[in-house]
């Protein structure tokens, strides 16, 4: 498995154009006016205003929102001093996270630079160009020189992100987890394992929140700090204490905390038996922890636990902070990134863990009510109230300490204007593959004598998304496992055609036979039919023996679709099956409905399509806001389509009062709501944010959808069959492996929702 990560990992970063990130225009450049607009001679005015007022940089360029993310790879994730190049992928995924959680655009430096003052006097040169920075992976006790000397030398937001990144979220962690014990910060005996640039700054974070330093035990790779240690740093010096122990285990016994910042499985469940009365254990190695989740939990009933891993209850994941942080330290021009910033991102996050949580976050987790206490100590990572809540704090954090060059007066507004800026539902994907994860469904693959299939099917495996079932000739499948090195060893392979599967196949051909028998099928041609595997697999899945079929990437559409409605059917609410397309924009997710299967629909079949696609998007926990789209603005024109269409939208306003839902109208009106405010105001759809397109006829739904696939770059996931009894999904012919992983994530949540 390890090797198709490695495999996968460098096919990920190497595919299609190197690399993770790029640049691209914010303004019109497709003109000659637009040119020297953007450069010469118009770009002389800018640079003109910007001369004699230095602040104007933040109004004509990107420095506003651009953060660099430097480092010398002298400390990179787990691997060590590998160099700066090798060190580039990791800040150009940093790159992505601060992009998709916060909206801030980065620029990765990597500085060639082991001699601190080298490497500071490099980052001051190139400060101007920024808003903010963002120290990484440069090891110890180098980077606390570093980032002191930066701090005191620049005055745009910089922050070592391996030094405060864990330590604000763990001290947030560790309040909420001393509540819930019943125990006093200045009173518990905290031990660290782990005397590295986080560890110092979580244990100084610990004390600024309330720790008593004198509780404090810290030990590096040769033990405990203590007096008797010549070889400290100044760092380390400042917490070496006067107490006694031998060993880990020893100095464990009657501590009250545990954090691990070092290295895996150096706990035993003995030592936390050593531990006192509701004992806090933070095991934050990765991705091994100091000691495995399930075994700490197995050896003490009482035990509060946080690892930085995210399958398990209470991950510490930096992401919670840093983009969150920099964000209201960039919305307010702020100088730097102080002590009262962080405290206040501390008790944000805390604080957030305690307030009701959404159902979103609680659909992705498979629970009914997550909730405060023992296993919910601080918010998930894709909690969509992050952004309103944490950049606010440090906003105003820093203009009460002095340190911000913008005033914030409307708070609500600028919460707004964060939610606006994310998109109100951009973390679909994300959320319903977590979803997924909580309980992974049977998948059956109808064509696994396909490489992509094979591919795909490896990664829902790996990833835990779903439980693959191949269908196709046993040794072709084998060889193409072998020639590809797939990890796919322990997943169940049938072929439909096979002796040994005559049994399953009569009796699948007979239970066809019964469904059919009036409609023309004679028993023979129904088992022979179950030799085909569209019909093996479908009737899988009506009998129970999978929950789910995944096929159409080397058929015809209509192949596939013909065997699941003659073997599992429409389900008995629904009147038709139709098709809808996700397209993922940054505003949020797009519907796109009936794209496949319905080619002229009348009124009444626009509002049976219109019902089944709403039902499917309440799923992922979102509302449907629908247009009913024509080529006309509420009767402007007349013709067949924009009557239909109206009257359409008259018997849903009628028959689903609740709805969202309103027109004929155009496309631009639709999805422009200054444009549909200013012309017609009466819209049901004023300051809604259509997300969800009804197309009148199947031409046009699905010469739009792959227009604003192709032309618009949207990512797009379906078709999604709707109107099935039971989850059936087809493929695009020739779609590309990642589409098919993310069909299958539908078809898993599909199932689940099926399940209740």
């Amino acid at each position: 498995m390890a090797n198709n990560i490695n495999d996968d990992a460098l096919e990920y970063h190497s595919q299609g154009r190197p690399g993770k990130i790029e640049v691209i225009p914010t303004k019109p450049h497709s003109s000659q006016r637009d040119l020297s607009l953007a450069y010469s001679p118009g770009v002389a005015e800018p640079c003109l205003r910007i001369a004699e007022h230095k602040d104007d940089v933040y109004k004509y360029t990107i420095k506003g929102n651009l953060v660099a993310v430097i480092s010398n790879g002298t400390a990179v994730l787990g691997l060590g001093d590998i160099g700066p190049e090798a060190s580039k992928p990791v800040m150009e995924g940093k790159g992505i996270l601060f992009k998709i959680f916060a909206d801030i655009d980065v620029f990765d430096i990597e500085v060639d630079a082991k001699d601190p003052e080298l490497f500071i006097q490099t980052v001051k040169a190139i400060a101007p160009t920024f808003g903010g920075i963002n120290l990484e992976d440069i090891k110890a006790p180098e980077c606390f020189e570093i980032e002191k000397r930066l701090k005191a030398e620049l005055n745009i937001p910089l922050m070592h992100d391996d030094q405060h990144g864990t330590a604000i979220i763990s001290a947030a962690a560790l309040i909420n987890a001393l509540e819930i014990a019943g125990k006093k910060i200045d009173e518990v005996k905290i031990v660290i394992n782990g005397a590295g640039a986080s560890a110092i700054s979580c244990a100084r974070l610990y004390l600024a929140v309330g720790a008593k330093k004198e509780n404090i035990m810290m030990f590096d790779s040769k033990g405990l700090l203590d007096k008797s240690r010549k070889d400290l740093s100044e760092d380390k010096l400042f917490f070496v204490t006067d107490k006694k122990a031998k060993d880990l285990g020893d100095g464990m016994k009657g501590a009250d905390v545990f954090v691990g910042l070092s290295k895996g499985n150096v706990v035993t469940p003995d030592m936390l038996m050593g531990m006192k009365e509701n004992p806090i254990v933070f095991a934050l190695a990765n991705p091994t922890p100091e000691i495995a989740y399930p075994d700490a939990m197995a050896a003490r009933k009482d035990i509060i636990m946080a690892t930085g891993r995210s399958d398990y209850a209470n991950q510490v994941n930096n992401v919670l902070g840093f983009p969150f942080i920099f964000r209201g330290a960039l919305d307010v021009r702020a100088t730097c990134i102080n002590e009262a910033m962080k405290m206040a991102a501390v008790y944000a996050i805390a604080g957030l863990a305690k307030e009701p949580v959404p159902e979103s976050v609680n659909l992705v987790y498979g629970s009914r009510n997550l909730s405060f206490g023992p296993e919910y100590i601080i918010p998930k990572p894709i909690d969509p109230r992050l952004i309103s809540t944490v950049p606010p704090a440090v906003a105003k954090a820093a203009i009460e300490s002095g340190v911000a060059q913008r005033n914030i007066e409307d708070w609500d507004a600028y919460k707004q204007e964060l939610i606006k800026r994310m998109g109100l539902d951009n973390d679909l994907l994300k959320s319903i593959t977590a979803k997924a994860k909580r309980n992974p469904k049977r998948v059956v693959f109808a064509e696994a004598d396909n490489y992509k299939i094979l591919k795909a099917a490896q990664e829902v495996k790996d990833e835990g998304i779903a439980k693959p079932i191949l269908l196709g000739d046993l040794e072709n499948i084998k060889k193409l496992i072998a020639e590809y090195n797939l990890n796919l060893e322990d997943v169940p392979i049938i072929d439909p055609r096979s002796a040994e599967e005559e049994g399953r196949r009569n009796s699948f051909g007979d239970t066809l036979y019964e469904k059919r028998k009036r409609k023309g099928y004679t028993q023979f041609e129904s088992r022979k039919l179950m030799r085909e595997r569209n019909y093996f697999g479908a009737m899988m899945v009506e009998t129970g023996v999978a929950d789910a079929l995944i096929s159409g990437i080397s058929r015809k559409y209509a192949d596939p679709i013909k065997a699941a409605l003659e073997t599992i059917g429409v389900h008995p609410d629904a009147k038709r099956v139709a098709g809808m397309y996700i397209l993922l924009a940054k505003q949020g997710p797009f519907f796109f409905a009936d794209t496949t299967m319905n080619v002229d629909p009348s009124a009444e079949d626009l509002v049976d399509i219109t019902a089944l696609t709403a039902n499917s998007i309440r799923q992922f926990n979102i509302t449907p806001r629908i247009a009913m789209l024509s080529y006309s603005n509420f009767g402007s024109v007349k013709g067949e389509i924009p009557e239909k269409v109206a009257k359409a939208t008259a018997i849903l306003h009628e028959k689903y009062p609740g709805m969202i839902v309103d027109g004929d109208m155009q496309a631009n009106f639709a999805l422009n709501n200054e444009l549909l405010k200013e012309q017609f105001p009466f819209s049901d759809l004023v300051n809604k944010n259509v997300n969800t397109l009804i197309f009148p006829n199947l031409v046009s739904g699905n010469i739009a959808y792959k227009i604003m696939q192709e032309m618009g770059g949207l990512e797009a996931i379906g078709p999604i069959l709707l109107g099935m009894k039971k989850p059936v999904h087809i493929l695009q012919l020739g779609c590309s492996v990642r589409e098919i992983v993310n069909m299958v994530t539908i078809a898993v949540v599909d199932a689940q929702t099926r399940g209740k």
